[in-house]
């Protein structure tokens, strides 16, 4: 599943794409990824609007959407890519992709919303940004709400680290990375982590999540689609390896030694999610 750096990425190479772009038309194909808002009410909306600031919220994307006049209030539409999720520019004339959720007619081009499982969102819906918690790169994420949320919780600091109200857009890859730089073990209970600990806990978060987004940022998007790699957008050209998996130290590596100790890298399960670590440099005590 696409995480915050994935996200932040595809928002940074999709907004002077749609910036200033009029919606002429709205082609829902699946409901599913709209709801609760209908497609007459979603075509009725947008139509006439056109693309202003393209921003990221945790994992979601906010599309603004000013009116057809100066009068008229902005519009929000919020996206989640889900699982599978794709959002890519393709040019008018093109058949649209057999998994397309949802078309935006742009004119010259056409914004599609692709997803094969349709575990996505596309729609007007702000709720599920409603008990988000703060944002891990801005000054919002300080060490003492950090320590105050953990200091709370008996529960694993890998599964603690996934709760979004904690810290809003970590998933299961970079909170697995971030506790091995921190040299915490992912079963230790949240409350239970010292003040030291949640103090470097916090800056290997942020240190996973810019690095990851750095890396993403050099890579040009392959706006028709094709093979993905790690970041969900396609290949750099005559590049096919996943470009960012090679920096990761333990994610997905069971078995194989640790990049630091060469002790075997091992596997758990937490709460449905794979977990990674060393237990040489991620002791348990």
């Amino acid at each position: 599943m696409p995480e915050l750096p994935e996200v932040e990425v595809l928002v940074r190479h999709l907004a002077p794409h749609l910036r200033g772009r009029t919606v002429h038309g709205v082609e829902v194909r699946h409901e599913k990824v709209i709801r609760p808002s209908t497609a007459e009410e979603l075509r009725r909306r947008l139509k006439g609007r056109a693309f202003g600031q393209v921003t990221r919220r945790a994992k979601f994307l906010r599309f603004e959407l000013d009116g057809p006049d100066a009068a008229s209030e902005p519009l929000t539409v919020i996206g989640h890519l889900g699982m599978t999720g794709r959002m890519f520019l393709q040019p008018t004339g093109e058949p649209l992709p057999k998994h397309a959720a949802v078309a935006l007619d742009l004119g010259d081009c056409r914004f599609v919303f692709e997803d094969t499982r349709y575990f996505g969102r596309f729609n007007l819906d702000p709720t599920a940004l409603d008990g988000l918690g703060p944002e891990p790169l801005t000054g919002d994420f300080t060490p003492e709400a950090f320590a105050a949320a953990l200091a709370r919780s008996g529960r694993p600091i890998k599964v603690k680290l996934l709760d979004q109200s904690v810290v809003a857009g970590v998933g299961n890859i970079y909170a697995s990375e971030a506790l091995f730089r921190a040299g915490i073990s992912p079963k230790r209970p949240a409350r239970r982590l010292t003040r030291a600990q949640v103090v470097r806990l916090r800056e290997t978060v942020r240190e996973v999540l810019a690095e990851a987004i750095e890396c993403g940022s050099t890579l040009p998007l392959d706006f028709g689609g094709g093979r993905d790699g790690l970041f969900y957008y396609g290949t750099v050209a005559g590049n096919e390896s996943k470009f960012y998996q090679e920096r990761l130290r333990v994610y997905d590596r069971k078995g194989e030694p640790c990049v630091a100790c060469g002790t075997s890298i091992r596997h758990l399960v937490q709460a449905a999610r794979s977990t990674y670590w060393c237990p040489r440099c991620q002791p348990a005590r």
